[in-house]
């Protein structure tokens, strides 16, 4: 029997309030999630449900203002290099090269440099960059920017990887490669990973569970587990497993979006 893992986060009785001249935006209600080391935890919502405020809270860019939020036992009270963020937006360093963009977090970290160049070609090469290490980001596409994003947030060997809808910017095309080289990496490297997500092809085809928010006042109101095996392929998604699983996240958030319009 394969053992259960353990669980590495804790959200527990988590919840946002926003000030405002009316006294205040409730954007996330009272929440509690767990997730399992080496889980793919994907969330799907409503826009404005409070996705990224959770996300933004779990990495410490972000303070509840209720609850807490634990990380191996350890209570988040911010930033953290055991955390790694990758956003919609590249974020890469216009003036620092593939490789030294790569490196910085270790360099920051005082790693050797011997070591940050190991660890940034290995990760590199997983991301399907080698020869592109001493161009700069503008030489690149944004599927390219989002690869030298990815494979910097992995070299620092983070307990958790968390990823704010990474491929939302992308076209079609290069989003669906950018999926299956995520979970190529995922199903290789394991790391822990958060991806909020609106696209429910997305969610489904990457998350060993996908959680579903409510509409503003965000809660937890499903959370599933995707009982399609690994290695999983591009094809899983013509398969009638797929199609109910989207199926029934389609109903489930309609209604949310539903609900957010009789609130506007």
């Amino acid at each position: 029997m394969t053992a259960t893992p353990p669980v590495l986060l804790q959200v527990r009785g988590v919840e946002r309030r926003f000030a405002s001249a009316s006294g205040g935006t409730l954007a996330l209600q009272a929440t509690d999630l767990d997730v399992a080391e080496n889980d793919f935890v994907t969330i799907l919502g409503p826009s404005g449900c409070g996705k990224s405020t959770l996300l933004r809270i779990v990495a410490g860019l972000d303070t509840p203002t209720a609850g807490q939020v634990l990380l191996d036992g350890q209570r988040i009270t911010g930033p953290g290099a055991d955390r790694g963020m990758v956003f919609q937006s590249y974020t890469l360093f216009p003036w620092l090269t593939v490789l030294d963009n790569v490196c910085f977090g270790l360099r920051e970290r005082g790693v050797p440099r011997p070591q940050q160049l190991e660890a940034a070609n290995a990760f590199l090469h997983k991301v399907g960059l080698r020869g592109f290490e001493q161009h700069f980001p503008k030489q690149l596409s944004g599927g390219m920017q989002q690869r030298v994003a990815i494979a910097r947030a992995l070299a620092n060997r983070p307990r958790m990887l968390l990823m704010d809808e990474p491929f939302g910017a992308l076209d079609h095309q290069t989003r669906e490669l950018m999926q299956e080289l995520l979970l190529g990496i995922w199903e290789a490297e394991r790391t822990t990973v958060l991806f909020v997500t609106h696209d429910i092809d997305e969610a489904v085809f990457l998350g060993s569970r996908v959680v579903v928010m409510s509409a503003r006042p965000g809660r937890i109101k499903r959370d599933l587990v995707v009982p399609l095996p690994h290695p999983r392929h591009y094809a899983v998604k013509t398969t009638p497993p797929f199609a109910a699983l989207k199926a029934e996240l389609t109903e489930q958030v309609r209604d949310e979006v539903r609900a957010s319009q009789a609130l506007a």
